[in-house]
């Protein structure tokens, strides 16, 4: 079974491929908290350009990457905004207030797709001390909750424009802005630029076994590089997964598109309408979950679970065609579709 096992809970679970593996191996090496490691100062300066910015710095977490960008756009005491469904708020563990004593306020979006005007208006004033002034906006680009969403353009840019005068800063937390890009068409550094600060994630659809890169300033980034320390994500020859990360962008970032049509495929053998398939992501609603993926287990699939009526299901570099088509066989038999 596990040679026929088809994984479709995350595009987290994909391994390093042979060549991958080549190049972490043949990795040259310093001591990163030195600033010494060659390849991990070639990956920050290589996507620092890439998504417009001064400077980066690899952290082992989308998660530190997020937390530690919004820190550095949002003092203790202030409040972050973003929609309900926002991973920084959902899947990240209370870490703002917990870690840094930052609030954040959350606004019911239409399945995760960004609304600016409906955001600015929750916007509250810096100068009235009786309330929490929203010193920041959080912006998920894919929407994992929205079922790997792209944000329209036209929002981003209408956020980012009002941002300029209010004095509020944005995040970006661009896990899956690769799709986006796959996607959309739309450049990096035009993501990059609509965002004071940005984590990209490399261990989702890029296939790296781990890492992040938080973009920024030259000078947020020295601060970056300060709070990386105190958390723990201090590392030290690290530059063998900083190689992944160079080879993924080489070698894994133009195939994306790849994943995008497996979703497509499963879409249309799901009865899914496929105008709401945009990326990597199918999500499967009014079904009963639980017995569903435990049918599906057992006949080689695996799926995601997302609530007790819906299941997510996340194309990726580990399962190729005729694993979706496998997939899809054993799926549309459960759902009688």
């Amino acid at each position: 079974m596990a040679d026929r096992l088809v994984d479709l809970r995350s595009d987290t679970v994909t391994r390093p491929t042979p060549g991958m593996r080549r190049a972490m191996a043949e990795a040259e090496v310093g001591d990163d908290v030195y600033a010494e490691d060659p390849t991990v100062t070639a990956l920050e300066e290589r996507v620092a350009a890439l998504f417009g910015h001064e400077a980066a710095l690899f952290v082992p977490s989308g998660t530190m990457g997020n937390q530690i960008g919004m820190r550095l756009v949002c003092e203790p005491g202030q409040e972050i905004l973003c929609d309900a469904d926002a991973h920084v708020v959902t899947y990240e563990m209370g870490a703002a207030a917990a870690i840094f004593g930052i609030s954040t306020r959350t606004v019911v979006s239409s399945g995760g797709r960004l609304d600016a005007a409906q955001l600015i208006e929750q916007v509250r004033p810096q100068d009235n001390w009786h309330l929490t002034a929203t010193a920041a906006v959080a912006v998920e680009n894919t929407h994992n909750r929205g079922g790997g969403l792209v944000q329209p353009l036209d929002q981003l840019r209408a956020l980012w424009d009002w941002s300029r005068g209010a004095g509020v800063a944005v995040h970006l937390d661009g896990a899956r802005v690769w799709n986006a890009h796959v996607a959309s068409g739309v450049d990096l550094a035009t993501y990059g630029r609509l965002a004071d600060t940005a984590s990209v994630c490399f261990s989702k659809g890029l296939g790296t076994p781990v890492g992040s890169v938080l973009v920024a300033s030259a000078e947020r980034i020295a601060t970056a590089r300060l709070w990386r320390k105190r958390l723990g994500g201090g590392m030290r020859q690290v530059g063998v997964l900083a190689a992944a990360c160079l080879y993924a962008l080489d070698h894994h970032l133009p195939r994306l598109g790849e994943d995008h049509e497996h979703a497509q495929l499963l879409a249309e053998r799901l009865g899914v309408d496929p105008a709401t398939v945009q990326t990597n992501m199918v999500v499967l609603d009014d079904l009963e979950a639980p017995l569903v993926a435990e049918a599906a287990k057992a006949q080689g699939v695996l799926v995601s679970q997302v609530s007790a009526r819906r299941i997510r299901l996340v194309t990726h570099l580990d399962v190729d065609r005729a694993g979706i088509e496998r997939a899809a066989d054993v799926l549309a038999e459960l759902l009688d579709r």
